[in-house]
């Protein structure tokens, strides 16, 4: 069994107390060099991809901690070229960011990166961020999800609009393209009216990778039928099991990672002093040696795991010198990247435009 493994970047990690750790730079945090370390970290440790995660809140749900961020989007733009392997996956909020937008800024990565661009798309719920918009109300949780369904239709139709050979690029005659291979979108949903085409070439994948993150079944169906690769929370073994299963009962294709939060090493205890109290997380919470982890992940059945390291960037560097050693010495992780590509990896075709004319 070969594990595909990614990591989910946030700061300086994500114990509420993990700036004050040592080591930790809160003082880079701001500057593109900073992520640029620990994604060239990643790369050398072979991870499958890195996450960037994102918000339009200063209040973080890690504690109420007050924090900034970068564009996750232009973030992993910024990564791209200094790196040439690993895939790079930036959240947006699909509830307050328009899906042209987005569709445009997703193909643009996947070419500054040569096909190792994805995408999660993220619903929001919390009145603050709405008020940056004007929305006189939040919506409930299933009128959020069908709205976040539309925006990913939109997304992969915008995607899809221009035809594999659309560009002509012939200097001779001035022509750049054929506006016979692109397409007019012309979606009419419950929250959009996109008419399309993109103003972005299709992108090298042609899709690139849609992640998704879920904790219960209205997110869990959300992902089967919009997503490539759905992350879930499980509790424990017995947990993790019961959880593949219903997610495998909505859509046997969808690829299912589990999050974990992880600490290799003693300083969690010493964090917890100092913040006051025991980290809180939606994710199991992982504390032990990179052989211990190496046994959970490979006992508890996925096919992959999203690791969200602890403390930055000391539990990153834990994971590629000594998770991935250990893991590869039993046979059940890379020592080599194959495929180029984000999809390629995860052994998902490149997909024909749905607009492209049968010949």
């Amino acid at each position: 069994m070969s594990l595909h493994l990614a990591v989910a970047l946030d700061g300086a990690g994500w114990h509420p107390a993990a700036w004050r750790a040592e080591g930790a730079q809160p003082d880079r945090l701001f500057t593109a060099g900073y992520w640029a370390d620990l994604v060239i970290e990643a790369e050398r440790g072979l991870l499958d991809w890195v996450t960037f995660e994102d918000s339009l809140s200063l209040q973080s749900s890690r504690h109420d901690q007050v924090l900034g961020r970068l564009d996750a989007v232009l973030l992993a733009a910024a990564v791209a070229p200094l790196t040439s392997k690993i895939g790079l996956i930036p959240t947006t909020s699909v509830t307050h960011t328009e899906p042209f937008h987005v569709a445009i800024g997703i193909a643009s990565l996947d070419y500054a990166s040569k096909g190792r661009a994805g995408w999660r798309p993220r619903v929001s719920g919390r009145p603050d961020e709405a008020a940056h918009f004007g929305r006189r109300e939040v919506p409930d949780l299933d009128a959020l999800f069908r709205e976040a369904a539309d925006a990913v239709e939109v997304v992969r139709r915008l995607w899809d609009s221009w035809e594999d050979d659309a560009e002509i690029r012939d200097a001779a005659t001035g022509r750049f393209i054929d506006r016979d291979r692109l397409h007019y979108i012309d979606f009419q949903g419950e929250f959009f009216s996109v008419k399309g085409p993109s103003i972005t070439p299709r992108p090298p994948q042609g899709q690139p990778l849609v992640t998704a993150l879920g904790h219960s079944t209205t997110p869990y169906e959300f992902a089967a039928a919009n997503a490539d690769v759905l992350y879930v929370t499980p509790a424990d073994r017995d947990d993790a099991r019961r959880i593949a299963g219903e997610v495998r009962e909505l859509n046997p294709g969808l690829k299912v990672f589990a999050d974990l939060v992880v600490f290799l090493g003693d300083h969690k205890a010493r964090l917890d002093d100092l913040d006051g109290a025991p980290l809180e997380s939606d994710a199991h919470v992982f504390e032990g040696t990179p052989a211990e982890l190496a046994d959970l992940l490979l006992d508890w059945g996925f096919e992959g795991y999203r690791l969200r390291p602890g403390v930055l960037p000391h539990d990153l560097t834990a994971i590629t010198r000594g998770l991935v050693p250990e893991l590869q010495a039993r046979g059940a992780f890379r020592t080599a990247y194959e495929a180029p590509d984000l999809r390629g990896r995860l052994g998902l075709g490149r997909p024909a435009s749905r607009y492209a004319r049968v010949s």
